[in-house]
């Protein structure tokens, strides 16, 4: 079976394919069409989720799985949230993102850099069924960037159990604690009725 990545974003497309490395699934990524970039018009993670997944499955006749993910601080209204990569400006880059976020939460303490990761995977059908999953995963800012690995706002989201970066995490650590990953759970677990009851009929 292919299913469509609707993301051009390596590090979703590694985290995604590492999750599903022992099932019988293809991926192809919208690049592989000739797909550009879907505006995010949507005012939450579940309706840029669910916009982007219908885009791509409408341009290329398959099942399109699309990722709308960011990061919460309470503490800051909500920020970046569903404007978590583009929070230092359009173009931004993850250090530029990183940096913003730490010059606003300078001088604050421990328990209000409290955040959490959320992901909203959207799985579409070319006839236009769907379903949402949804995960999250807690946290706190850290003072300073730690870490190197992952991407975005890794370097300075301290998970709340272990204490370290989700930078300073291997791959296959974070893949069994992060938000991807338990929205990517949840999605497996949804996606034999999808397919028998949507797809297949």
């Amino acid at each position: 079976m292919q299913i469509v990545l609707a993301t051009s974003n390596k590090g979703k497309v590694r985290e995604i394919a590492n999750i599903f490395r022992d099932k019988s699934v293809v991926l192809k990524t919208k690049a592989d069409f000739g797909l550009g970039d879907i505006p995010e018009t949507g005012s939450t993670f579940e309706e840029n989720a669910l916009l982007k997944a219908k885009a791509v499955s409408e341009a290329t006749g398959l099942i399109a799985l699309a990722d709308d993910s960011g990061l919460v601080v309470p503490y800051l209204n909500g920020e970046p949230g569903v404007y978590s990569a583009r929070y230092a400006g359009p173009k931004a880059t993850d250090e530029q993102n990183n940096a913003k976020l730490l010059a606003r939460l300078q001088g604050v303490d421990r328990e209000q850099r409290y955040a959490y990761f959320v992901c909203v995977l959207a799985l579409c059908s070319p006839k236009g069924k769907h379903f949402l999953v949804k995960g999250k995963w807690e946290g706190y800012i850290a003072e300073r960037p730690r870490g190197e690995n992952g991407f975005g706002y890794d370097p300075i989201f301290v998970d709340k159990n272990t204490g370290f970066t989700a930078a300073e995490l291997s791959l296959e650590q974070k893949n069994k604690i992060s938000h991807r990953a338990k929205a990517l759970l949840a999605l497996q677990e949804k996606l034999p009725y999808f397919l028998s009851e949507f797809v297949k009929t």
